[in-house]
């Protein structure tokens, strides 16, 4: 850097004919420029002025090396234009990382509408349940779902999910519409696997906490298949209520136990440091935090 302000002082002084003009147009003093010149000829090893109590003017080494000058300062001006119009408009790759049934359900509807909002984005979504390193990955923004692990990450809440427990109309009628936790005993119950182990289903009472555990009928480790087997009538499921947000709509679905339902897990959006968050992330995230709703109380 200080090469690089002994250069901007030749060019100023070079274009001004005079130390003193130059200094004032750079906000220094006369002899503070005058040192920056003398600096540079030391690193170069010649002169750069012809010097006389009434002139400056350049060395035939001075005038060959401010062509260069100039151009080298004309492209970091274009370069700092360059970054402060990066900074100012959402635009270039994005890449955003989230859980799979997040990301096909909730998420990848909306981002036509996103896109066409920032054109100037282009967006690389990966969808994969495994936690990853963001960094190490180059991902920009990391959606999750539940409660962060790691207290050092730079996270903004989203909104929060719960889970519901629903079931197709056919296969109420066929089987009855279970009243408590404990009626599930007597249902066929769709277990969901992650990482090797079917994930207990969790309820609150007026005697606390309860947790069920859906064993010997039918498990898969996939959302989209859990929710089609659901529908299907196959049985009762255990879900994320954006999972099934069309379904209840249309009737495909309903929900039981609703009274019971406690277990809400956040949403949040991992990203690099808040302190310089460039516009196509900060518009994702507000994109976001709008399509998943705002905490619940």
């Amino acid at each position: 850097m200080d090469s690089l302000a002994n250069i901007e002082a030749f060019v100023r002084v070079a274009e001004l004919g005079s130390i003193t003009r130059a200094a004032r147009s750079l906000h220094i003093t006369a002899s503070a420029a005058s040192r920056r010149i003398a600096q540079l000829e030391d690193e170069l090893g010649v002169r750069l002025f012809h010097r006389t109590t009434r002139a400056l003017r350049l060395s035939d080494e001075g005038g060959a090396f401010l062509e260069r000058c100039q151009r080298i300062l004309e492209e970091l001006e274009a370069a700092k234009r360059s970054i402060a119009h990066a900074r100012a408009v959402p635009e270039g790759r994005l890449c955003v990382e989230a859980p799979a049934v997040l990301g096909r359900l909730a998420l990848a509807p909306a981002l036509p509408g996103f896109l066409a909002q920032h054109p100037g984005i282009e967006l690389d979504l990966r969808l994969r349940d495994a936690v990853i390193d963001p960094a190490a990955e180059g991902v920009d923004v990391s959606l999750r779902i539940g409660h962060l692990r790691d207290a050092e990450v730079v996270a903004r809440r989203l909104g929060v999910t719960r889970m519901l427990v629903c079931a197709s109309p056919e296969y109420l009628r066929r089987s009855g519409t279970p009243e408590t936790p404990a009626d599930l005993q007597q249902h066929r119950c769709l277990g969901f696997v992650r990482e090797g182990r079917v994930v207990p289903w969790r309820f609150r009472a007026e005697s606390g906490a309860l947790r069920f555990e859906p064993t010997g009928f039918l498990s898969v480790n996939d959302g989209d298949a859990l929710k089609a087997l659901a529908v299907a009538g196959a049985g009762l499921a255990w879900v994320f209520d954006f999972m099934i947000a069309l379904e209840l709509a249309s009737g495909a679905l309903v929900t039981v136990l609703d009274g019971f339902a406690v277990d809400e897990r956040p949403i949040h959006a991992l990203y690099q440091s808040p302190r310089h968050v460039i516009p196509r992330v900060r518009v994702f995230l507000d994109f976001a935090s709008t399509l998943l709703g705002p905490p619940r109380s």
